[in-house]
């Protein structure tokens, strides 16, 4: 069997969920029995968001193999249940990064270098590259952006001109578009969707199913309306409405056929009904919690709830492990003192420290960690959030006043959290960090030995400083346990307090690998701490 090819654009506006349809589709067709992958082509010019502010583009995720991506390849690995790699995210500023070079090199052999065919060229290439491997049958590939857009152009021609270079019944385009209700009206409004797929087939794509997105149910009048001034298959229009979840649209997309529509037009239609037992019972906990437990998410990009979307995501899914709600409090570290404290994590049943780079609300997180600290309370620091909690131990318990990070004072005399030796020549800020998985080997009595039920764990990690080993020795002796280190290396991966109900820090990433099916096992424990130390609050 060929490789099989489906395209999801996006028009009328952003956010309307293209990472989320396409993700849907790819489990559904998962669930049939295909091997599937997804592919985000993005329409920025930087080679890739490691350099964005995650104010600009919300959360960089990380991927095994040390690519920075778009956060839709976390959407991409929590519904698939499978890894994604650096080809899976190509950005407008990997393909003319890659065109020039080789125009560099002398590879065009003196032709004028062009959009058309060279830049072209390069995109469909990237667009068919993961479905040469063999590995897969199906490759969804999301386009971002909305067409329209003078970024997304290159990528729609490029489309274009594979819907011809393909067979037929190798290639399928889906549209997803907004139909807005205006209440004034009391109607539902399809002219915006119409403007939009006219755009599209004016650069000579031609849909095959249009999603429409919608927050009231599309009548079978609305959808033989956009049917016919489309250009689509009756049938072939779609709703997909708010959900109470993400994790519900992949049923929702059921219920509407969506599978069943791309297996017929790819001459699949003879494999069997996908098995959703485990979704279904993960919703089932979702929608039905026995309890509800106060979170306090202390970080700097709270504002912009993308910033952190894969530690909200793994609240959800420990929260369904635990059958409960998982309340998540955000609270901006800038604002954070110690005259302000104990109000703003009154009811709290946890504090997670969120991770983050630069100098800009640092003492807000350390207050908030001797606070947790000092009280008892359940506490989890990722990546910056432990190198703060290696911080706030250094000077109120070791008495090291001064320690600090050598990001926010290179001077300092007590470095805790020092910049890596193969870190100190770099000038280059773009994908230069540790990146990528790194296993690390667990200290049988501990707290993350008793979580991972594992000696050796691979997690991902994206950040440049570390746990000064220099240090090692009087940290231990007082208290505060490095229990995780890295086999190879030494350095230092997650430190604990024993003389604490659950407090645990870790420099890694653990938010990128969990996933609703199989939750990440420090959120499960953390979450479970919680509601511990709730009971016995309450008691």
């Amino acid at each position: 069997m060929n490789t099989k090819y489906v395209f999801v654009t996006g028009g009328v506006a952003s956010s309307l969920g293209k990472g989320i349809i396409a993700a849907s589709l790819a489990k559904l067709l998962q669930a049939r029995g295909l091997r599937v992958t997804i592919q985000k082509f993005d329409p920025y010019i930087n080679i890739d968001p490691g350099t964005l502010n995650p104010y600009e583009h919300g959360e960089c995720y990380v991927t095994d193999d040390g690519a920075e991506t778009d956060l839709d390849l976390g959407h991409y690995e929590r519904f698939l249940g499978v890894h994604m790699s650096k080809a899976n995210n190509v950005t407008t500023g990997k393909i003319y990064n890659t065109v020039i070079t080789k125009e560099r090199e002398g590879a065009y052999l003196g032709k004028t270098v062009q959009i058309v065919p060279h830049i072209t060229d390069e995109i469909k290439r990237r667009m068919l590259l993961l479905g040469k491997t063999g590995k897969y049958d199906v490759v969804v590939t999301e386009i971002g952006g909305t067409v329209g857009d003078m970024e997304s152009q290159p990528f729609v021609e490029a489309m274009r001109q594979l819907q011809w270079e393909l067979p037929d019944e190798d290639f399928m385009s889906i549209h997803l578009t907004l139909v807005p209700y205006l209440a004034a009206a009391k109607e539902l409004k399809t002219k915006p969707t119409q403007h939009s797929v006219q755009q599209l087939q004016q650069a000579g794509v031609h849909p095959d199913i249009i999603v429409c997105r919608t927050e009231k149910p599309l009548s079978p009048e609305i959808r033989r309306k956009i049917a016919q001034f489309c250009n689509v298959k009756p049938g072939h229009v779609i709703q997909s409405i708010d959900a109470p979840s993400i994790y519900q649209v992949p049923l929702n997309m059921e219920l509407e056929k969506l599978d069943d529509m791309v297996l017929a037009h790819f001459d699949l239609s003879y494999l069997p009904d996908p098995d959703f037992a485990g979704l279904k019972l993960f919703l089932d906990r979702l929608y039905n919690p026995v309890h509800t437990v106060n979170i306090a998410l202390v970080g700097k990009y709270v504002e912009l709830q993308d910033a952190y979307k894969s530690i909200l995501e793994s609240f959800i899914h420990a929260g369904a492990a635990n059958e409960c709600k998982v309340k998540v409090h955000s609270i901006q570290s800038e604002h954070v003192n110690d005259d302000n404290i104990a109000e703003k994590l009154k009811g709290m049943d946890g504090v997670l420290v969120a991770p983050g780079f630069g100098e800009r609300g640092l003492e807000g997180k350390i207050v908030a960690i001797r606070y947790a600290r000092e009280n008892k309370i359940p506490f989890f620091g990722i990546c910056l959030g432990m190198q703060m909690c290696v911080v706030e131990f250094a000077r109120d318990v070791l008495g090291l006043t001064n320690a600090i990070s050598t990001e926010v004072n290179p001077a300092t005399a007590d470095p805790v959290i020092d910049l890596m030796e193969d870190q100190k020549s770099t000038t280059i800020k773009g994908g230069t960090m540790r990146l990528g998985a790194y296993d690390c080997k667990l200290d049988k009595d501990s707290l993350a030995y008793r979580i991972y039920g594992s000696e050796t764990i691979s997690e991902r990690h994206r950040h440049r400083y570390e746990f000064n080993n220099d240090y090692l020795e009087r940290m231990e002796a007082a208290g505060l346990k490095a229990s995780g280190k890295n086999p190879d290396t030494g350095l230092v991966e997650i430190v604990e307090i024993q003389d604490h109900p659950f407090f645990i820090g870790v420099q890694f990433h653990p938010e990128l690998k969990s996933t609703p099916e199989v939750p990440q096992p420090i959120f499960v424990a953390f979450i479970k701490a919680a509601l511990e130390y709730q009971e016995k609050n309450n008691a």
